[in-house]
């Protein structure tokens, strides 16, 4: 078992990592180098660099430097965090990570698809959430939006409790293997129906699906995805956290985009940093 995990191998997730390791903490980084920043070919307002720099070159440094100073690295997809005693993260590969100091850093990412009736049915039949929503659904029938592990992963979840789960790729080619009792409907989506609850799917062709719930699960789960699965508070697309980058949930912390404000890479180094450090005094206080 690790000391911390970092869920994210961004500037935020590796910031983090550094002070965490170089501190004597068993540090176990988890994620798959990517998203936004490893797309921008040119920075050139990041101190230190007197000619432009690429985000895959940051990316690239920051994972060795983590790697230089002690801190472990699975490259691998974050889908579940939970808590018992200490914190469990979850993956796409089915592998399972403890600690009791987790740090999020997936960077902002924005789940609500452009469908309509997602924002109006949200806490009436709409969900982000299988673990904390299943309860409600006890034997009814719900669907999962999306196509990948994440949207696997919430549908596994589900299926247990529920009547019966349909997987809506929204028009995408499924990209996990789902179980042959998921009914997968790969038809592109017109809106979200219903009255003072969901009543159900409609798509472009004018046909529907009954559902009581839809649980949305797009791409891979952010940061905020996993902070809503373990009660941390939230507000909007960010993840609400103290001066310390602690999330309401002791040992949760959070650090980078997904905590909103400026969204650049040294608002994010500099989130790790204090997430990192802060963990560091954490840890050293609860010590016998």
């Amino acid at each position: 078992m690790a000391d911390v995990i970092v869920v994210g191998c961004g500037p935020a997730g590796i910031s983090a990592a550094l002070y965490t390791a170089r501190a004597g903490l068993g540090t176990l980084i988890v994620g798959k180098p990517g998203g936004a920043l490893a797309k921008t070919e040119k920075i050139e307002n990041y101190y230190g660099f007197a000619e432009p720099v690429s985000g895959r070159t940051l990316i690239e440094n920051g994972l060795a430097q983590a790697k230089r100073v002690g801190a472990g690295f699975v490259e691998d997809e974050a889908v579940g965090l939970s808590w018992d005693e200490v914190f469990s993260v979850s993956t796409a590969s089915a592998a399972v990570y403890r600690a009791p100091y987790v740090v999020l850093a997936t960077g902002a990412q924005r789940r609500t698809p452009p469908i309509k009736g997602v924002s109006e049915f949200e806490g009436r039949g709409v969900s982000y959430c299988a673990v904390c929503d299943a309860f409600f659904y006890r034997k009814k029938n719900v669907a999962v939006l999306g196509a990948g592990s994440y949207a696997l992963h919430e549908a596994e979840t589900l299926l247990p409790v529920v009547a019966s789960v349909t997987i809506l790729t929204d028009g995408a080619e499924p990209a996990a293997e789902f179980p042959p009792e998921m009914k997968i409907e790969k038809r592109k989506i017109r809106e979200l129906f219903g009255g003072k609850a969901l009543e159900g799917v409609r798509f472009e062709d004018g046909t529907a699906l009954k559902a009581d719930g839809v649980f949305i699960a797009i791409g891979v789960a952010g940061s905020v995805d996993l902070a809503r699965k373990i009660g941390a508070e939230t507000n909007g697309s960010s993840i609400t956290v103290g001066a310390d980058r602690q999330t309401n949930v002791p040992g949760l912390y959070a650090a980078g985009d997904c905590t909103g404000g400026l969204l650049q890479i040294s608002k994010s180094v500099c989130d790790g940093a204090v997430a990192g450090t802060s963990i560091v005094k954490a840890f050293h206080r609860r010590k016998p």
